[in-house]
């Protein structure tokens, strides 16, 4: 089926009290991998790309590998820009049929980034497509951008509520204690200020720093409205150990694709646990049901 918009996906997980799980993809194998996934769990899924992976391999070949894998898939799959600070890039994803997209102007003053966010959000009206935005810093690093301990801030409930009225997003990004990157300690989560931002908001909200993530937590977060959780971080370690792990169990082994189906289903396992986790399993029928 074509790439779907997020928004009424992530309304429909926060409706019915799950999530949906958001995988940065690396290259092809990752991508199909994430929608095989999905396909055996009957489950929407979002499939999202860095600025730096799209710099990389470009806007228009990330957009082909998923539409092309997406259109004959019968569950529900957005493909989403992840934490964008460039407008020519957020442009050109619009552009070319990108189905969502994040401006990530949370480094700036409020009303700097409610501005530059507005902005964002009235391109991407004139495709179709609905945003993901931010307040507050995610701490960690996330493509190549460092936000330390002690630069991060939690998300201001009140600016949260102004900010999503004024707005009218898909998904909102806040500071909620999470991080990107694996977690050194153990993470201090604020499920008071989530249950409290997504009451003013009543937007879906995206959590951010997902993996390293204890069930529990995850639990509690998605109880507490959060409808769209991001893996990137535990994708890297899955698709590079797996790789090696090849490697050390079989080193005479050159056949390229025997390497690369390792890694392949080793993702795919992967994927399929974070979204039978985050509660997306059988999702995809209801889902595609309403939209009916």
């Amino acid at each position: 089926m074509p790439l779907v918009s997020m928004k009424p996906v992530l309304r429909e997980a926060m409706e019915q009290g799950y999530a949906v799980a958001a995988f940065n993809l690396l290259d092809f194998g990752t991508t199909k991998a994430m929608i095989r996934a999905a396909e055996e769990l009957n489950a929407p899924v979002i499939i999202q790309a860095s600025t730096k992976t799209i710099k990389y391999f470009s806007h228009k070949e990330v957009y082909s590998w998923v539409a092309t894998l997406a259109e004959d898939s019968p569950v529900p799959v957005v493909l989403h820009l992840d934490h964008c600070k460039d407008l020519e890039v957020i442009r050109k994803c619009l552009d070319t049929g990108w189905t969502s997209v994040m401006v990530d102007a949370s480094e700036l003053p409020f009303e700097e980034n409610l501005a530059l966010s507005r902005q964002v959000v009235e391109m991407a009206a004139k495709k179709g497509v609905h945003v993901e935005a931010e307040i507050g810093q995610i701490m960690g690093v996330e493509d190549d951008m460092v936000v330390a301990e002690d630069e991060s801030h939690l998300t201001d409930p009140a600016e949260a509520e102004r900010f999503c009225k004024e707005l009218d997003l898909a998904a909102f990004a806040a500071a909620i204690g999470s991080a990107h990157g694996y977690y050194k300690g153990v993470p201090k989560i604020a499920f008071d200020l989530i249950k409290e931002i997504n009451g003013r908001t009543k937007t879906p909200m995206a959590l951010h720093g997902g993996t390293g993530l204890d069930e529990a937590t995850i639990a509690q977060c998605i109880a507490n409205g959060c409808a769209k959780i991001n893996i990137s971080t535990n994708l890297k370690h899955v698709f590079i150990e797996s790789f090696l792990d090849y490697n050390k169990a079989k080193p005479n082994d050159f056949e390229p694709l025997r390497y690369i189906d390792a890694q392949y289903q080793a993702c795919k396992a992967l994927f399929k646990s974070k979204i039978a986790e985050f509660g997306g399993t059988n999702r995809a029928a209801e889902l595609l049901a309403k939209a009916a």
